[in-house]
């Protein structure tokens, strides 16, 4: 357990520009142990300046195109991907980086599956990240608005929360990134002809997230599919 001294000593020490290994050698620490402290540490203040309304200047946000297409409705439903996920990257610009956060939304059920936090990248490791990602979603990326990439992800949010889900904990970090939530939001119909369609994915436990719908909606006012948990 790390003691609040050697945190503090962490900050000090990052910000005359220090590299977490030499910070590790200085306090003779892990540096595992010392990157975790300064990427909670960047978190945190992100979290900060993001209430402040202070956010680093917009690059661009990506999302898988069958869902982009979508949202050209008046009302959009995004029933074009078989598996019900969206996958949305907001960067910013730092200097002469960029820092990227991505969002797994699973906007037929669950919302915010999985997160990235903050992560600093060149503009060739971006376009790899986006390609790999593409390879993965068999779907091209498209540009959108920050405002369309709100209203998917923390609408979402707040539909999940309404059956009972909280989003992954990583978005948390990943939330600022976003930016102050605008008050007016595209409105999203979510879920799959008008009502939850859970299909399970390899780290879930079908029989809590059942039991969850059972609850919240109640039996026959859902769909799911329970497979090998690949999707």
């Amino acid at each position: 357990m790390m003691t609040p001294e050697q945190i503090q000593e962490i900050s000090r020490l990052r910000s005359l520009n220090l590299s977490p290994k030499q910070i590790a050698r200085n306090l003779k620490l892990r540096p595992a142990a010392v990157t975790e402290v300064i990427r909670q540490q960047a978190a945190t203040l992100a979290l900060v300046r993001a209430e402040r309304g202070e956010v680093a200047p917009l690059y661009n946000c990506l999302v898988n195109s069958s869902v982009a297409k979508a949202l050209v409705a008046d009302v959009p439903k995004f029933t074009g991907n078989v598996n019900g996920f969206a996958q949305v990257f907001v960067a910013r610009i730092d200097r002469q980086k960029l820092v990227v956060c991505s969002y797994l939304v699973d906007y037929w059920c669950l919302g915010v599956k999985d997160a990235l936090a903050p992560k600093k990248m060149d503009r060739l490791e971006y376009e790899a990240t986006i390609k790999f990602t593409s390879h993965n979603f068999s779907e091209d990326f498209e540009e959108i608005t920050l405002a369309q990439a709100q209203s998917i992800v923390f609408g979402a949010v707040d539909y999940a929360s309404g059956l009972g889900f909280d989003p992954h904990p990583d978005f948390t970090q990943a939330k600022p990134h976003l930016g102050p939530r605008l008050d007016h939001l595209t409105k999203i119909e979510f879920g799959r002809d008008g009502k939850p369609h859970y299909i399970n994915g390899p780290y879930d436990q079908p029989d809590r997230i059942i039991a969850t719908l059972n609850q919240s909606v109640g039996k026959g006012n859902y769909d799911y599919l329970i497979g090998s948990g690949d999707f």
